[in-house]
């Protein structure tokens, strides 16, 4: 035999186990205190990076919303007609031409944007001249306006530059650009925002390509709206990790990330990655070909992780001590009780009174414990006094139940004795409806048996059928449409005598020769399907009667013998079964009774195993 494993607490009394209750609850306390100084760096790490990532999601937001502002004021300046009067290869004087360009120099110089600190962003026009009409224009531009006012330049074939390509080649999309090599002298690095100027008649000409300068400086002040650890650094770069905008000297430098951190797959997503040394935090934008990185040094976070510390110390102290007053109150309180209702549950004997009564003096689980105990015996007590009379009185219902079922067979057997009385004597009418009551009374005794035949169930009917015709000489007509395949299956018993009822009164009862009641039965794949249909002529509510075979509220007065159908068969066979009601085309109502296809036979065989 295998050996029977036992719980090795049931060894310790009380007062043992609550020793070892408190040392299970203050131990996880003092394992967490160990884990947590042990790891709280990188839980901090981890928390740390999880806040950044949205933040700098956000924030990349807010730059490009800074951005878009910036392109809606370009859209402005490329649709006004004096930058639409730009575009080359119109026949104008050397006079036309200063006028229109000091015109758009004034233009430019009007839409300058104020930045913190003194810095601007400044608008330039790149205007596409060929041919050379515009000689007399400076050629070389200053990113500072507050040193050179000029705000129109023109370019040909032979000055193309890198970034004016870049513009031209977007058409008409924003670019962002690094330019570091800006100026009269080379020696401005700027981050500007380029846009193709097309032409708004003809659309495959074009002037130019605007720019809008000091694009970083507006970059900065959305940095700024973010307050990183002290040594925290912020990179705006292109998709190639150039930087275009930093809150360091390192613009135009390319950024190293970090070995693990793969940032050119996804179209937009929010990356991190902790290193010894730094917390990166990335957030991607393919569309815009940008990266937008905070990196946060990780010694920036060690004052942060030694309060962490000293918080979780203090909460393990305050537990514990919570812990030992707890653990006090409850020897107190709960040791005295439960050693009385030890001692009460080894003496007690079932059967025996009780020595005293008891109240229930405390509303706490010991004090409902020990109350419900005491209640109980006294309940046990009284169920053994009580258990012999109570098998007296169901003795005593078995035999009257046998003596009701006598009635109802004498009274059948009665009836029977005058059928052949009135037969002798030739009241062939009065023998005839005291044959079919007796048919009436003989299936519904059905010898205790829930479900008979289909036969046995017709026969019923007929006879309920027949007494109806001779008792009030109805003149309507009934037929009967039985298929032989179904005769042998089971049915609940008296299930077509009330559909015929329903029938009658509801339907054909004043139609005299012109009523007509077919029933018929029918079975395919499993199912007997039933059929009691009237034509009827007064018009009925099939929904409110199909309802009503649902409704669950037993003392409703109406639809009692339907809804009584309805639900033993599906007390019998399942809720997939029972009646419903349809319209009978083109007059009356029509009842279909579907039940499973089971024979008597294996019914009996089923109940024998």
């Amino acid at each position: 035999m295998r050996a029977r494993l036992t719980n090795p607490l049931t060894r310790m009394n009380v007062r043992q186990q609550l020793i070892l209750l408190f040392l299970i609850l203050v131990s996880p306390v003092f394992l967490l205190n160990w884990y947590a100084n042990t790891k709280a760096e990188d839980i901090l790490k981890r928390q740390v990076t999880s806040a950044y990532e949205e933040l700098n999601k956000q924030n990349h937001f807010l730059i490009n919303r800074d951005i878009d502002a910036i392109s809606r004021m370009m859209t402005t300046i490329i649709q006004n007609a004096k930058t639409q009067s730009m575009i080359s290869g119109t026949k104008e004087t050397e006079f036309e031409r200063v006028v229109k360009y000091r015109e758009m120099n004034t233009l430019l110089g009007s839409h300058t944007i104020g930045l913190q600190g003194g810095e601007a962003i400044y608008y330039f026009l790149f205007v596409h001249d060929p041919e050379n009409n515009y000689s007399f224009a400076p050629s070389i531009p200053n990113i500072n306006r507050r040193n050179d006012a000029a705000s129109v330049f023109f370019y040909s074939a032979e000055t193309m530059t890198p970034w004016l390509e870049k513009a031209l080649e977007a058409k008409g999309k924003g670019v962002l650009a690094l330019i570091d090599n800006f100026g009269p002298k080379g020696d401005q690095k700027t981050l500007t925002y380029l846009r193709r100027v097309n032409s708004i008649t003809n659309g495959r000409s074009f002037v130019g390509v605007l720019m809008a300068t000091k694009i970083e400086k507006k970059v900065e002040e959305a940095f700024d709206t973010v307050a990183l650890p002290e040594g925290g650094e912020f990179y705006l770069t292109d998709w190639s990790d150039r930087i275009l905008a930093s809150t360091t000297s390192r613009m135009g430098e390319k950024f190293k990330f970090p070995k693990g951190l793969v940032t050119d797959e996804a179209m937009e997503a929010t990356l991190s990655a902790v290193t010894e040394d730094s917390i990166y935090v990335v957030h991607t934008k393919h569309a815009l070909q940008q990266k937008l990185v905070y990196t946060i040094p990780t010694h920036s976070l060690l004052q942060q992780q030694n309060a962490l510390k000293r918080v979780i110390q203090t909460i393990s102290i305050v537990y514990s001590v919570f812990a030992i007053i707890v653990m006090a109150y409850f020897w107190r309180s709960l040791m005295s009780p439960l050693r009385k209702l030890a001692m009460f549950a080894r003496s007690h004997e079932p059967g025996k009174p009780l020595s005293d009564v008891r109240t229930r003096d405390r509303n706490d689980e010991v004090g409902v414990l020990i109350y419900s105990v005491h209640n109980m015996a006294n309940r046990i007590n009284a169920m053994i006094h009580e258990q012999y009379s109570l098998e007296i009185k169901q003795k005593e219902s078995q035999l009257q139940l046998l003596y009701q079922q006598i009635n109802p067979h004498l009274l059948y057997n009665t009836l029977e004795s005058i059928y052949w009385k009135s037969s002798l004597e030739g009241h062939s009418g009065s023998a005839e409806m005291i044959k079919d009551l007796s048919k009436l009374m003989r299936i519904s005794l059905s010898r205790g048996r829930e479900l008979i035949t289909i036969e046995e169930e017709l026969e019923h009917a007929k006879a309920y059928a027949s007494l109806q015709h001779k008792r009030y000489e109805y003149g309507y007509m009934i037929r009967w449409d039985i298929g032989e395949d179904v005769l042998s299956c089971l049915i609940p018993k008296i299930t077509l005598q009330p559909l015929i009822e329903n029938a009658i009164i509801h339907g054909v009862i004043n139609m005299g020769e012109d009523g007509e009641i077919l029933v018929s039965a029918s079975g395919d794949e499993g199912c007997v399907q039933l059929t009691v249909e009237d034509n009827g002529y007064k018009p009925a509510d099939i929904a409110d009667i199909n309802r009503l075979l649902e409704d669950s509220d037993p003392e409703a007065g109406s639809g009692y013998g339907i809804r009584n159908v309805h639900k033993r068969i599906q007390l019998h066979f399942g809720s997939d079964f029972g009646l419903r009601y349809e319209a009978r085309t083109p007059e009356g109502t029509r009842v279909i009774v579907v039940i499973p296809k089971r024979a008597a036979e294996a019914d009996d065989a089923k109940q024998g195993e």
